[in-house]
């Protein structure tokens, strides 16, 4: 039997690059084993037929996981016109087969009346939890739950092959956008029907496939050179503005009070990415133009800002 693994404190973002035939589940649990991290969590599911860029976030960093689980998403993705199946992607049985008779004309066509504002209804081959459960769980119980349409938005959508009977799209789509869906309603309005059999995550948020780190690169490397794959936590929300405190304002907020500033800074009310003493503090929100009100804040810092509690209170 091995011996169990000492699990520590680790604080950051790991972007990897998941590999086809792993689950996005599998891929986080063997990054957290690399970094004998306490705790981590993923930025969004890829289905294991898919690949491409997967933010990891481990310890104080999953507190700003939500931004990146809301931000857009590019993806390039693969279809094969004329043949659908049950899941929408290759991992289902096959319910039509015919030959696509399609232009690229009406493909283009087709796909421009896609972009903006649509209601899209989630597939029930997905991870979306009903009473607990995953829908793909119901699903390969033959059992259909009832699921509302929700509203997404495709930013853009270009074709970059059409060699029948495949298609290769990319897309830029919103936070919750199923691209087998998107597959699916494309083939259906070809008239031929349409399934995902690739699908790679190009970009989410701020992050690209290009930052990513393979697997391997995990695989052959040592813990140092890992934890220097790390980015910083404030990675996640680097497209909030920024504002700085002083040390004892620092010390106020890491204490979950709330700030008062002596002038007006002239900025706009909202969240901002907070620092003092050059040092990422959190997530404060500006309000009544002069009033920080801690929202999120990285406890690691306490020691190294915050100091003695005692001479804060006086």
């Amino acid at each position: 039997m091995k011996p169990k693994q000492h699990r520590r404190p680790v604080h950051g973002v790991l972007l990897v690059n998941k590999p086809a035939g792993l689950s996005s589940n599998r891929v986080l649990q063997i990054a957290r084993h690399a970094l004998a991290a306490e705790k981590a969590g993923h930025t969004g599911t890829l289905d294991p037929f898919a690949d491409g860029l997967l933010p990891l976030c481990f310890g104080e960093a999953s507190k700003f996981a939500a931004w990146q689980l809301d931000a857009d998403k590019r993806y390039r993705a693969r279809l094969r016109l004329g043949i659908t199946t049950t899941t929408g992607d290759p991992d289902g049985e096959v319910l039509t087969n015919v030959e696509p008779h399609v232009q690229k004309d009406q493909l283009l066509t087709v796909l421009r009346g896609f972009l903006g504002e649509m209601m899209q209804t989630p597939p029930m081959y997905s991870a979306l939890k009903f009473n607990g459960k995953p829908l793909y769980a119901y699903a390969r119980a033959g059992i259909e739950i009832p699921r509302n349409a929700r509203q997404v938005f495709i930013r853009d959508i270009q074709v970059l092959a059409f060699a029948l009977p495949y298609v290769e799209i990319e897309v830029l789509v919103s936070a919750g956008t199923y691209v087998r869906t998107l597959a699916e309603d494309i083939g259906q309005q070809l008239g031929c029907g349409a399934h995902l059999v690739g699908l790679t995550r190009l970009a989410s948020g701020g992050f690209s496939l290009a930052q990513a780190v393979e697997m391997t690169a995990l695989e052959v490397s040592d813990l140092a050179q890992r934890e220097a794959m790390l980015l910083p936590a404030d990675a996640l929300i680097a497209h909030l503005p920024r504002f700085d405190v002083d040390r004892p304002n620092a010390r106020r907020l890491l204490l979950g009070q709330r700030v008062r500033l002596p002038e007006e800074p002239n900025l706009a009310e909202g969240m901002y990415r907070v620092y003092g003493a050059d040092r990422f503090l959190g997530l404060v929100d500006l309000v009544d133009t002069s009033l920080l009100a801690p929202m999120r804040m990285m406890q690691t810092e306490f020691k190294q800002v915050a100091g003695d509690v005692d001479e804060i209170l006086q």
